[in-house]
């Protein structure tokens, strides 16, 4: 679906003034609103968080009508926590270590400047130790051109230049005049050439360059403190997130010892929701650690020349070999019927053939599905399925939850299909820690692929459901899905 983008209205002098927005005047003497397009976005975007919130929240005090006023102010505080203030002190956190980044990038590049410019120095004291301060460069560097010339097919053309010079400077400026001497000159010169040039001596250059070197080392210097002022911010920000974080773990974990107060579905599901988000923001923070440790380790495997981690070295769980018992087919496959027995052959003496005997079809034994329970042993492996994908999580939750899966159901949308072979119950009832086997196209599910996620709650005829991928990999979200008899429950 394409991103539709609203056209701006236009803004007038009285509007600006009222959303307090500063004001310049124009050379014509007109007022001028400085309301630049970012500007209007980040204020449009506040305006409506800051409304969609509110209306959060009334909706959620109506779910909750009737419930202890403190339990219910406890259950919005940490939806607000949840929803508006870690998400912004996230974005806080990005923009802030964004911009750490960048100054650091700055400082390192000013240090590198200030460290070539160090060395030019270094280089140049030492050719002054060899050859002396007042050693002329140039007149170094055009002699050996002439020397060069003059095994060359252009030997003419350099006793000109050299027969019709008036003088050593003229000679010089002739020399320097020509093509070769400039590329020559390009190619011999420093960082530094356009300022230093080599048409002065050794000392000058010298003083030259540690005038530069002083004024690189206090952009260095500044560089420096910025970067250490603005990676202080960020820690600062990352320290209030992590506050914030803390106090959500601590409300959901009093929240969930008082769920016995709730009498109403709906108080019990607005609080089931709040805590489910709760804890998927720690799902999701989970995940992020795993992913920066994985990625840690291949970087240290990379600079000690391995290609990948082993199991033991990242959090990423590795698919597991294929077990010595293969994996059952969707379909379970029908036994194969021998063929019927061939009549023998009446022998030419009159010998009383032998019956045979009549072959005994196999049946197969089937695993019984359990009625109430959910999970079984029979093909679990351990995690099978392709890490960040909703299979991955699907599995991951159930076995937090303490039910078993087995390793390799397929994609989401075969789960359903291919559930019964080993024995687990599949039907259209809904019931927490179930998965959710989603058809393709079904209720935005993948058209190829399908979906599944997991049951977390049921209200009558609508669940709430976790799951993963719907917002990128790793990424764990939730929703509410009405119409509960509509779909493929694995138990």
């Amino acid at each position: 679906m394409p991103r539709v983008r609203l056209i701006k209205p236009i803004v007038t002098a009285c509007a600006v003034l009222s959303m307090g927005m500063p004001l310049v005047l124009a050379s014509t003497g007109t007022i001028t609103p400085v309301a630049y397009a970012d500007t209007y976005d980040n204020l449009v975007n506040a305006q409506n968080q800051h409304a969609a919130s509110k209306a959060r929240e009334a909706q959620l005090r109506s779910q909750l009508s009737g419930v202890e006023s403190s339990l219910a102010d406890k259950i919005v505080e940490l939806d607000d926590l949840t929803n508006n203030q870690i998400p912004e002190a996230q974005s806080k956190v990005t923009a802030a270590n964004d911009a750490a980044a960048a100054a650091q990038s700055e400082a390192d590049a000013a240090a590198n400047r200030l460290q070539a410019a160090r060395k030019d120095k270094e280089d140049l004291e030492h050719k002054i130790a060899q050859t002396g301060e007042d050693y002329d460069d140039a007149h170094a560097a055009v002699a050996q051109v002439a020397r060069e010339s003059m095994h060359g097919s252009d030997t003419s053309d350099m006793m000109s230049v050299m027969t019709g010079s008036k003088d050593t400077k003229d000679f010089i400026q002739s020399m320097q005049s020509r093509d070769a001497i400039s590329r020559n000159e390009a190619n011999a010169a420093s960082d530094a050439a356009d300022e230093l040039n080599t048409s002065m001596n050794r000392g000058e250059r010298l003083k030259a360059i540690e005038k530069r070197i002083e004024t690189l080392k206090q952009t260095a210097d500044e560089k420096a403190a910025q970067a250490q002022s603005t990676a202080a911010k960020a820690q600062a920000e990352r320290d209030a997130l992590d506050k914030l974080r803390v106090q959500g773990e601590a409300a959901r974990a009093e929240l969930e010892s008082k769920q016995d107060q709730l009498k109403s579905d709906a108080a019990k599901q607005a609080a089931k929701t709040v805590m489910l988000s709760s804890q998927v923001d720690s799902y999701n923070r989970q995940y992020q650690k795993e992913q920066a440790a994985a990625a840690a380790q291949v970087t240290i495997n990379q600079a000690q020349g391995t290609t990948r981690p082993t199991s033991s070295q990242t959090s990423t769980p590795a698919t597991p070999s294929t077990p010595s018992q293969p994996s059952t087919p969707a379909t379970p496959a029908q036994p194969v019927t021998p063929a019927a027995p061939v009549t023998p052959v009446t022998p030419a003496a009159p010998v009383t053939p032998v019956t045979p005997v009549t072959p005994v079809t196999p049946t197969p034994t089937p695993v019984a599905p359990s009625p109430t329970g959910q999970g079984t042993s029979n093909g679990d492996y351990g995690n099978g399925y392709v890490p960040g994908q909703c299979t991955w999580y699907a599995y991951n939750r159930r076995k937090e939850m303490g039910i078993n899966t087995p390793s390799y159901l397929g994609n989401g949308g075969q789960w359903w299909a291919t559930a019964p072979s080993y024995g687990l119950r599949v039907d259209h009832v809904p019931q927490v820690g179930a998965a959710v086997s989603f058809l393709p196209g079904q209720a935005w599910a993948d058209l190829t692929y399908g979906h599944v996620a997991v049951v977390e709650a049921v209200y009558g005829d609508t669940i709430l459901i976790s799951e993963m991928n719907v917002k990128g990999p790793y990424i764990t979200s939730t929703r509410t899905l009405a119409g509960a008899g509509q779909f493929w429950y694995v138990h």
